[in-house]
């Protein structure tokens, strides 16, 4: 699903972000990617959604060599990943509805379409009845999930979750990561970026440890020991 060949990524004058990465991601996995700040992390999720590009090695999502993946591909790829961040960047004068539909709308998907999608959506994460609310009337917890149902629109075989529990509290960390859980059982692979030892020890998963831009560690059940 996701293969990175000798994936290095330079900064100049002198830092490696990523140095020499070899890393496999099956079809239906969980993967957790730990460590501590600047390791490497965020720069390995943003070469996988074509944000950047890696200075040397190679990225293949599927059958797809996406190494020296032309700009007007980009958006192809990124219906196939959905990606949820930190920050949940809701548009604050749309509803819930509308903030999940402008993700199709700016594809050009019929409105009979998203009128379809949407309360399904809006269903697996648990938020069916909020779509008439605004992002202001939501907790951070529901805003997130928004958020989750907006990168699932376009049914992506991948979810990249980049920190999505770092601005939530231990209740709604928890209800996230099950809603999450959730998503991988009905067959998304999950790649979720986070330094919270509690999360990834608790879910008993995957475990891949980054530092210094390289992996020290891939356990198939593994724990965060950093």
């Amino acid at each position: 699903m996701i293969k990175l060949r000798g994936v290095s990524k330079f900064y100049p004058p002198n830092v490696y972000a990523l140095k020499d990465v070899n890393l496999d991601i099956g079809e239906g996995e969980f993967v957790s990617i730990v460590g501590q700040s600047g390791t490497g992390k965020t720069t390995l999720i943003k070469l996988v959604i074509s944000e950047e590009k890696p200075t040397s090695g190679r990225i293949t999502i599927g059958n797809w060599d996406i190494t020296q993946i032309k700009q007007s591909e980009i958006p192809y790829l990124r219906r196939q990943i959905g990606v949820v961040f930190q920050d949940f960047k809701l548009l604050p004068k749309k509803t819930v509805f509308e903030n999940v539909a402008f993700a199709l709308e700016v594809c050009g998907v019929s409105k009979e379409k998203i009128a379809s999608i949407i309360p399904q959506v809006l269903k697996i994460v648990g938020i069916e009845k909020m779509g008439e609310r605004y992002p202001h009337q939501l907790s951070g917890g529901e805003q997130q999930r928004v958020v989750i149902a907006r990168s699932l629109v376009h049914k992506p075989k991948i979810l990249v979750a980049d920190e999505p529990t770092g601005n939530l509290d231990s209740l709604n960390t928890r209800e996230i990561v099950d809603l999450l859980k959730k998503i991988n059982e009905l067959g998304t692979t999950v790649v979720l970026v986070t330094h919270n030892r509690e999360i990834v020890n608790g879910l008993k998963k995957r475990v891949i440890i980054l530092d210094s831009g390289q992996v020290i560690s891939d356990q198939a059940r593994g724990k965060y020991l950093l």
